[in-house]
């Protein structure tokens, strides 16, 4: 039995006559973010049932109007050129007021993942129709990788006493199978980015990702997606400065303020980002919202962009070992953990004085975890690396995720110990609690996973 013939055997689409509350939807911006980065796919149908591919995912719009312009469709297999406008829900389009706003007359697709009961005509202020495609909670959910709600307690559960009495080799080749399953969807996710744009900007987007830790994921993914790295290596001598500029940490009076070490290089970075802020700066309305309270020092955002920028200084060899076929860890996490900077090295934000001691810019639990996210799957999916190999990397530290998957499926992290030591079994443990855990809504009662294990044996 593999792990994806047990999930297939588990979970059926909900009766019709189900009832329950909609999930709640994540941030709207996290939503175009994720349109933009082609993790829905090209091929969609509308509403009324025709086909529609997408040809070019356009750029972010950095003003009023429209979430996405210089976008091209095909629909039915005519081309059209226009902008495209994503929102919760269908009725948002009358709601909001865009069919009288001249500002979305060129709009040319509404994509909605709410529909509303009564279906509705969505026109522009000249009375031409705009297609509407929804994306289901499927979609979305596959999209995120995870399911909308994401946190079960961290408690014992039932699973515990089958995965107890269960043969090691028996519970190796479960996780085995999980971390598989796992890493086969982050690549397929790492692919669609790349068909939708380049396989460039889905790594600089993956490496942001990583860069982003948990409280900054979504400003890491934003940022690379409106400073591409296409953009970026077009001007190689202004990169740094269009990077804090475009994640909006740059002001004229910013140099007056920070001690006098560290004026010299705040002022070059206005100066240099003023000749380029027409060309990437947005409307306050759509500007990155970053959280910085609650981080360590060394997970400060300026730091993490101080980082993007050292490595797009060094992109393409970057790029060389990350996409290297066959793919081998230790030369890239060699060259992460070496990664300098002559300011970031040494400071924790623009504005600070310099640190006592040299700060990494990418340490290797960052480093371990773009691999095992990103980079691996995408080895393991084009024949660049053996899952043997990847069954050999070890992990440095346990997050909280990993230690609240141990305690739910193993009782403790003591009782899991066996299974903590390697990066895969970290992506095995994730992946059973996101497909099971997060999936059950009965404090564990009716989750059908312990049954299940006792046909692993």
């Amino acid at each position: 039995m593999t792990y994806g013939f047990l999930l297939e055997s588990i979970w059926h689409p909900p009766l019709a006559f189900a009832e329950s509350a909609p999930a709640e939807l994540p941030p709207e911006l996290e939503l175009q973010a994720l349109w933009f980065s082609g993790a829905f796919g090209r091929e969609f149908r509308t509403m009324d049932g025709r086909e529609v591919r997408m040809v070019q995912f356009g750029e972010w719009n950095r003003g009023a109007g429209p979430d996405f312009a210089q976008c091209v469709m095909e629909i039915e297999g005519e081309q059209r050129q226009g902008s495209i406008e994503l929102e919760s829900q269908s009725s948002d389009w009358e709601s909001h007021g865009h069919g009288l706003n001249p500002n979305f007359s060129q709009v040319i697709l509404h994509i909605v993942f709410r529909a509303d009961p009564c279906r509705t005509f969505i026109r522009t202020m000249d009375h031409k129709e705009v297609p509407q495609i929804l994306i289901s909670e499927a979609q979305l959910a596959d999209a995120l990788n995870r399911p909308f709600r994401d946190v079960a307690i961290a408690h014992p559960g039932r699973c515990v006493s089958p995965l107890k009495h269960l043969p090691i080799s028996a519970v190796e080749r479960l996780l085995d199978d999980a971390a598989q399953h796992r890493a086969s969807s982050k690549a397929a996710r790492f692919l669609r980015t790349a068909a939708a744009h380049d396989r460039d900007l889905a790594l600089f987007q993956a490496t942001a990702e990583t860069l982003g830790y948990r409280a900054n994921v979504l400003p890491m993914r934003l940022l690379a997606q409106r400073a591409p790295v296409s953009a970026l290596r077009k001007y190689p001598e202004a990169a740094e400065a269009i990077l804090f500029g475009t994640a909006g940490f740059l002001a004229p009076w910013l140099h007056e303020l920070a001690p006098d070490d560290t004026r010299e290089y705040l002022r070059n970075l206005w100066d240099t980002w003023w000749k380029h802020r027409d060309q990437f700066e947005v409307a306050p309305a759509r500007a990155i919202q970053w959280k910085s309270s609650g981080q360590r020092p060394a997970n400060h955002p300026h730091r993490r962009v101080g980082t993007l920028a050292a490595l797009i200084a060094r992109w393409p060899q970057y790029r060389k070992l990350a996409l290297a076929r066959p793919f081998a860890p230790k030369p890239l996490l060699e060259f992460l953990q070496s990664l300098e900077h002559p300011f970031w090295s040494h400071r924790y934000t623009l504005n600070s004085s310099v640190a006592g001691q040299k700060v990494a810019l990418f340490g290797k639990p960052h480093a371990l975890e773009l691999l095992a996210n990103h980079l691996i799957p995408l080895a393991l999916h084009e024949d660049g690396m053996s899952y043997a190999t990847y069954r050999k990397l070890r992990s440095t530290n346990l997050n909280e995720k990993v230690k609240r998957c141990a305690i739910r499926l193993f009782g403790s992290q003591e009782t899991a110990a066996p299974w903590l030591k390697h990066i895969s079994h970290h992506q095995a443990l994730m992946q059973v609690y996101q497909d099971f855990c997060l999936e059950d809504s009965s404090a564990c009662q009716d989750c059908p996973f312990p049954e299940q294990l006792a046909q692993w044996r």
